[in-house]
């Protein structure tokens, strides 16, 4: 018990993209040192989905049936996502505890670091432009102004 006190918490914010499984990946073998003596975080947040291209293909309001589907579905492809990652952690020795919210990436992780007093978070750079940025946001950039711990943002080389 004392043990777990004492070790400091990292977490590893990944989704779907090439580009999070590469800051996993350069995580685990440049900074092992840190993650062997840390309590690892694997965590993913599940964007909300938004059924208006359902409601669109059914021509009207999507049946409830469908919806459940999809919803059981995201459920099942971000578990698959987090047991990936976590056998990437135990190829290297590393026990990690993995976690899923629901909503906007942005803000559930900031959130999640302030509730589990995470002392560094560790994201993958998507590498987007001013302009895509500009429109669709950047997950790494908003919790580098907004984490409450060092956020290292890992980009994966072209």
């Amino acid at each position: 018990m004392e043990e777990n006190k004492m070790k400091k918490k990292v977490m590893v914010a990944i989704d779907e993209s090439e580009c999070s499984h590469y800051a996993l990946q350069w995580a685990l073998e440049n900074l092992s040192d840190t993650i062997s003596a840390s309590k690892l975080f694997i965590f993913n947040a599940q964007p909300l989905a938004t059924f208006a291209y359902l409601s669109a293909a059914s021509y009207g309001a999507a049946p409830l049936d469908l919806i459940t589907t999809v919803q059981e579905n995201q459920k099942k492809l971000t578990l698959a996502l987090l047991e990936k990652a976590k056998d990437i952690c135990a190829n290297y020795g590393v026990d990690a505890e993995t976690m899923t919210e629901v909503g906007n990436p942005k803000e559930k992780i900031c959130e999640a670091v302030e509730k589990l007093d995470i002392e560094l978070l560790i994201l993958g750079s998507h590498g987007r432009g001013t302009i895509q940025r500009t429109f669709l946001g950047s997950v790494s950039n908003h919790c580098v102004q907004n984490a409450k711990c060092p956020v290292l943002v890992v980009r994966k080389p072209a």
